[in-house]
């Protein structure tokens, strides 16, 4: 097993060991953009079990023949067991197909190892899984768990640091318990940290060693090479340099209406809307639809054609615009930063990150033009039945009109802000810190 880098806490290993010791397991399948832990995360899991098989079907291509429907999953797990030397015991053996969308029968038999076999834990997952599953839209409807896999959230990037006790301060905190200033102004400055090294695993680990910001920021440059590299993998009829340039301008458009026309000189609205649909699949740029919010659920009444983007990760996003991060650690107003937009990006991330990981989870965003004004809210969530405006503030003032129109409108009598305020509220607004997203989510 591949265990010699040390392994920071993740959200997902509760609901990881949660399905360990499910009597009714499926398969289960990690979905996510490349480098955010998904293998990672497995090979942990698989320390807690007596045996462990690791499968890479890009390094081992010759395997991918004993998944090529003539063998059954009884001959291809014997047939493992004598090529890895290790027994596959249902209850005490894990099963990890890694890279699997390089063979599309592994992915096709995994139903058949919830039918044949099915106290076997076998977990898959894949670089660019998406792109391989379009073409396999019900390879195993009811047999299968999808789970969800993102970057490093806050609380976890506190974690790695060895800061338990601040987060345990920080999750106990709210509008009538706000932290002591002393705490607040730590949150903020890890918060700032945490806008410019992102939440990748491998920056996060190297930063959680050394401390040092330089070394952080080199990584994010070779995980961008990585990332531009693999647009040649997308799709062979769309040239790579096209979806370099919408990928770019996203970043560049970021926390506006996405404009394809501002996409690309030379570009058609067909050939962007190609490229940035095959940037949502691989999972490095998130889409933020407009809604009505006109009732519950908030997905019943959006207009596709008004939607923001968003990158996978503040890191690589600051990264990409090369921000000068000595202004984003010492300024106290990130609306000098990008305008802001990158306060804004923060929280949507943040709330996929602590949302429920066995379903895909979808961003909104609600906007009104009319003659007397326009107004925006930056993001509309749904607890419960409850429909919730958000308002995102990147410094410690500003005004709320926006919120306030909307809180008319729709007759809702609560909206929330984040800022870079301690935890507070006002007849209408309770507000909390940025780095407390998953605060206002157990709420």
């Amino acid at each position: 097993m591949k265990n010699d880098k040390k392994y920071f806490k993740r959200l997902i290993d509760n609901l990881l060991s949660t399905w360990k010791y499910d009597d009714n397991k499926k398969p289960l399948l990690l979905r996510g953009a490349r480098q955010v832990g998904k293998s990672s995360a497995i090979r942990n899991l698989g320390k807690s079990f007596e045996h462990y098989i690791e499968i890479n079907f890009e390094e081992n291509t010759a395997i991918q023949k004993l998944f090529d429907g003539v063998n059954s999953i009884e001959n291809i797990c014997s047939k493992l067991e004598i090529i890895y030397s290790i027994p596959i015991i249902e209850g005490k053996t894990l099963l990890f197909l890694d890279e699997i969308q390089s063979c599309e029968n592994a992915i096709l038999s995994l139903r058949f190892f919830y039918e044949k076999m099915p106290n076997l834990h076998v977990v898959a997952a894949g670089s660019l899984l998406e792109f391989a599953l379009q073409s396999l839209p019900s390879f195993g409807v009811g047999r299968v768990r999808t789970l969800f896999v993102y970057p490093f959230s806050f609380d976890e990037f506190l974690i790695s640091l060895n800061e338990n006790k601040l987060l345990e301060l920080k999750n106990n905190a709210n509008s009538n318990n706000p932290l002591d200033a002393i705490f607040h102004q730590k949150l903020t400055d890890y918060f700032k940290q945490f806008l410019i090294i992102g939440g990748m695993p491998e920056v996060v680990a190297r930063y959680a060693q050394n401390k040092k910001l330089s070394e952080a920021q080199q990584i994010l440059d070779d995980l961008i090479i990585s990332y531009k590299s693999d647009f040649v993998k997308y799709n062979k009829r769309i040239p790579s340099d096209r979806i370099n340039e919408v990928f770019e301008a996203v970043s560049k458009q970021m926390g506006n209406k996405f404009i394809y026309t501002k996409a690309g000189n030379n570009l058609s609205h067909i050939q962007i809307k190609e490229a940035l649909q095959l940037l949502i699949l691989a999972g490095l740029v998130i889409p933020v639809t407009h809604t009505s919010a006109n009732g519950i659920p908030l997905g019943a009444e959006i207009d596709s054609k008004k939607r923001k983007m968003l990158i996978l990760d503040t890191g690589l996003f600051q990264r990409i615009l090369n921000l000068d991060i000595s202004t984003i650690t010492l300024e106290e107003n990130l609306n000098l930063i990008n305008k802001g937009a990158i306060a804004e990006l923060f929280f949507g991330l943040e709330w996929l990150k602590y949302s429920n990981p066995l379903t895909q989870n979808h961003l909104y965003y609600w906007h009104r033009e009319n003659k007397t004004g326009n107004a925006e809210v930056d993001y509309v969530i749904q607890k419960q039945n409850n429909i919730i405006p958000i308002e995102i503030k990147s410094s410690n003032s500003g005004s709320m009109q926006s919120l306030r129109i909307f809180l008319s409108e729709k007759k809702i009598s609560k909206g929330i802000r984040f800022s870079l305020e301690n935890f507070s509220s006002m007849e209408d607004v309770t507000i909390y810190p940025l780095y407390a997203v998953n605060n206002f989510f157990n709420s």
